[in-house]
């Protein structure tokens, strides 16, 4: 029969609470299997001691073991603050401690096992370094998501809670990884969530995601499924001991009566004055103002590692890796700018109007005169366009088709438009709605007025759009599509496409012209500390529309070819195969 290992970690001040959640764990725990179950100290009273080892249960073996000389040593190092201890730091010791283990559990000790714990054990970790739940304070609270990017450099959704863990503890010796932790604290101080903050940095992107329900924390408003919950886990100070209001509370209050220490919980939470729930409050507003104080700070842990270049530009190439591997095509790794719903009427899609023309000329002029200030400051560099007589070639309205990797792309095939000399033939571009409503400043005004055409999430505004789209074409014209659908930083190779431009085309019998600029790193390295790109655009010959075929056939047909013109221009240009560091644990999903 299999032995489950299970680890926990605390001193005097939390142990009551810990065999609250013992008990929860040890009542809903599989009988098929053996539970060794380790309490991890180095200052915890005789009496409680004794209390810990006289709930072993069949099954279930209990063994205390003080982690104080392991610790001596590193003991200087560790940084606590508020309701913190260092009995939080333990769960570092596991793997290094216990050399016979493959994986273990960890879990802390303000929560309750509601599930089955050899379920969670079951989960494959591969190479992963742990199994962990993402944290809700990142994903609800602002403050606290701008911590984690700007000090960590750690998406906010990729952030874990520690508290509850299925550690590798193979890869975790193998990594080194308590060795790593131990130069880190030496030379880095994180003084908001601590050792969750150093255990992120270490296993940045080597975490298998589990399901919420391992780890259902007591915080913020998003409802809960009460019937799939696991382990609830009651976070900073939302504590059932301490709170008459605390939500889930009588989850915990149904083990702790089956413990010897109810009494005494029960004796604290009528004894918890209104004036320590006042410094309850105090201690998370003051944790919440260290946060937006360090997200500030240009000297913090990130900051300082990016070597000269920018740290948001270095997460955010770390966060194209990490969508890659994992397939999100068609996500971007930018925060767009915050949006309204686009309305009827709103948009003159057409320029029918006199005053929309005159702004959208005015827009026009401004932007001809911005791309010749980028370039003469060399702030944009342009190598050449390639295959321009295919663009000079057109005889109808088009689909343009452009890889798309900064906001100034569309400047680029703009400049092959001037070049090609259809003068009397008008550019349009597909933008997305929150640009359009909610870009500021200068580039708003280009956003909004030049010869843009915005999506919208409103379908009648589609209509719109469909209607205004289709007489664009048929009037001769050309429309710039990014079919992409996202747009990744400095992101040399194609990505998969979506199929609207190519329905348009199929659609209204017009041509897909596919453009695709590749980049080379110029010696200039610009205000982000990276090198500044020289962009080529390269023009292929118009792909048209097969009148013998369906409209649904056309637009596969135009897409397949589309996507095998980038590849063959990728590869030819920079000399290597195009592939993708995809991750066989998102791709067979």
């Amino acid at each position: 029969m299999q032995t489950i290992p299970i680890f926990y970690a605390c001193d005097d001040a939390f142990a009551k609470y810990m065999l609250v959640s013992m008990t929860s764990l040890m009542d809903n725990a599989s009988p098929e299997h053996n539970y060794t179950i380790y309490v991890l100290y180095s200052s915890l009273s005789i009496e409680m001691q004794t209390m810990v080892l006289g709930l072993a249960r069949p099954s279930f073996e209990i063994v205390l073991v003080d982690v104080k000389e392991k610790v001596q040593d590193m003991e200087g190092n560790f940084h606590v603050r508020d309701y913190y201890s260092k009995t939080t730091y333990y769960r570092l010791l596991i793997p290094d401690l216990f050399p016979a283990y493959e994986k273990a559990i960890y879990i802390d000790s303000d929560t309750i096992v509601c599930g089955n714990i050899a379920d969670l054990y079951a989960y494959d970790l591969g190479d992963a370094y742990v199994g962990a739940c993402q944290e809700q304070v990142m994903l609800q609270t602002e403050v606290y998501g701008n911590y984690v990017e700007r000090v960590l450099g750690i998406d906010r959704t990729r952030f874990f809670n520690a508290g509850v863990l299925l550690l590798n503890c193979r890869q975790g010796r193998d990594q080194r990884l308590l060795e790593k932790f131990a130069d880190l604290i030496s030379k880095y101080t994180f003084i908001v969530t601590q050792d969750e903050d150093y255990l992120n940095v270490l296993c940045k992107d080597h975490v298998l995601w589990l399901p919420a329900k391992w780890n259902t924390e007591v915080y913020g408003t998003l409802p809960v499924d009460e019937g799939e919950m696991c382990i609830i886990h009651y976070i900073m100070v939302a504590k059932p001991w301490h709170y008459h209001d605390c939500r889930l509370k009588e989850y915990f209050w149904e083990y702790a009566e089956k413990t010897p220490v109810y009494l005494q919980i029960k004796e604290e939470l009528e004894g918890y004055t209104d004036q320590r729930r006042a410094a309850d409050m105090a201690s998370c507003e003051r944790l919440a103002e260290t946060a937006r104080q360090e997200a500030l700070r240009e000297d913090t842990y990130f900051p300082t590692i990016c070597q000269g270049k920018a740290p948001d530009r270095v997460f955010i190439q770390e966060r194209i890796a990490r969508y890659e591997r994992e397939g999100r095509w068609w996500e971007d790794v930018e925060n767009d700018p915050p949006t309204r719903p686009l309305t009827p009427g709103e948009v003159d899609f057409c320029r029918t109007s006199f005053w929309s023309r005159c702004k959208a000329e005015f827009a026009l002029a401004s932007a001809h005169r911005f791309v010749r200030h980028l370039l003469k400051k060399g702030e944009m560099v342009m190598d050449s366009i390639e295959g321009i007589q295919h663009f000079q070639n057109l005889d109808s309205g088009a689909i343009i088709t452009c890889n798309h990797f900064n906001a100034f792309d569309s400047f680029a095939i703009h400049m092959a438009y001037d070049a090609s000399r259809h003068k009397k033939r008008k550019f349009y571009r597909v933008i997305r709605e929150g640009n359009y409503t909610s870009f500021p400043g200068f580039y708003g005004k280009l956003m909004r007025n030049c010869y843009t055409l915005p999506l919208s999430q409103n379908k009648r505004v589609m209509t719109e759009f469909v209607r205004a789209t289709n007489t664009i074409l048929k009037n001769g014209h050309f429309i710039l599509v990014y079919p992409e659908g996202s747009m990744w930083w400095n992101y040399r190779k194609p990505k998969p496409l979506q199929s609207g431009a190519f329905r348009m085309a199929a659609k209204n019998g017009v041509p897909v012209l596919p453009c695709f600029i590749t980049m080379r790193d110029t010696d200039t390295i610009g205000a982000d500390g990276f090198p500044i790109q020289a962009y080529t655009v390269h023009i292929a010959p118009p792909i048209y529309p097969d009148p013998q075929k369906t409209v649904r056939e056309n637009e596969a047909s135009l897409m397949e070819q589309n996507a095998t013109i980038w590849k063959n221009i990728y590869e030819s240009v920079y000399g290597i195969p195009l592939t993708y560091e995809t991750d066989e644990r998102f791709s067979a999903n």
